[in-house]
């Protein structure tokens, strides 16, 4: 342990990382019920927010190499959340488009997610919820930066 960081430094980061371990867990959990891995789930997400990608355009916001990509993209659509379609102006780049079966899997799972957290934060009152949110808002503006 580094002797010039506080305590409290040390514990906040312990705390952080058990609790996205524990995240992390029940996510993959959760996604497996839906027959679906977290790669492909993010896939899915960017999918939501940034409307029909190439996908090499979707392998650079993933992070990932363009085969594994490839082969995330062909269990998608194997399984119906994804479709591929030729542009229309350049009929050569082919686009992946999600599927509406894709977009409520999307709102289930994150459903899902939602109950769980409220499940967890039942015991809590109103004004303890709140300050949760006030010091969450307030690493996640510090870290964003």
């Amino acid at each position: 342990m580094n002797p010039s960081l506080p305590d409290c430094v040390v514990e906040i980061e312990q705390r952080l990382r058990q609790i996205s371990a524990l995240v992390r867990r029940r996510g993959r959990a959760l996604l497996e019920r839906y027959g679906i891995t977290p790669p492909q789930f993010d896939a899915l997400l960017i999918l939501d927010k940034e409307g029909e990608l190439t996908i090499g355009e979707m392998s650079t916001r993933l992070g990932l190499a363009y085969s594994t990509t490839t082969d995330l993209v062909d269990r998608l659509e194997r399984a119906g959340f994804v479709v591929r379609q030729r542009d229309r102006v350049d009929r050569r780049v082919v686009r992946v488009c999600m599927q509406s079966s894709g977009a409520q899997l999307i709102e289930d799972v994150l459903d899902a997610r939602r109950a769980y957290l409220a499940r967890i934060l039942e015991p809590l009152g109103p004004e303890e919820k709140r300050e949760v949110l006030r010091v969450l808002d307030l690493l996640y503006t510090h870290m964003a930066h």
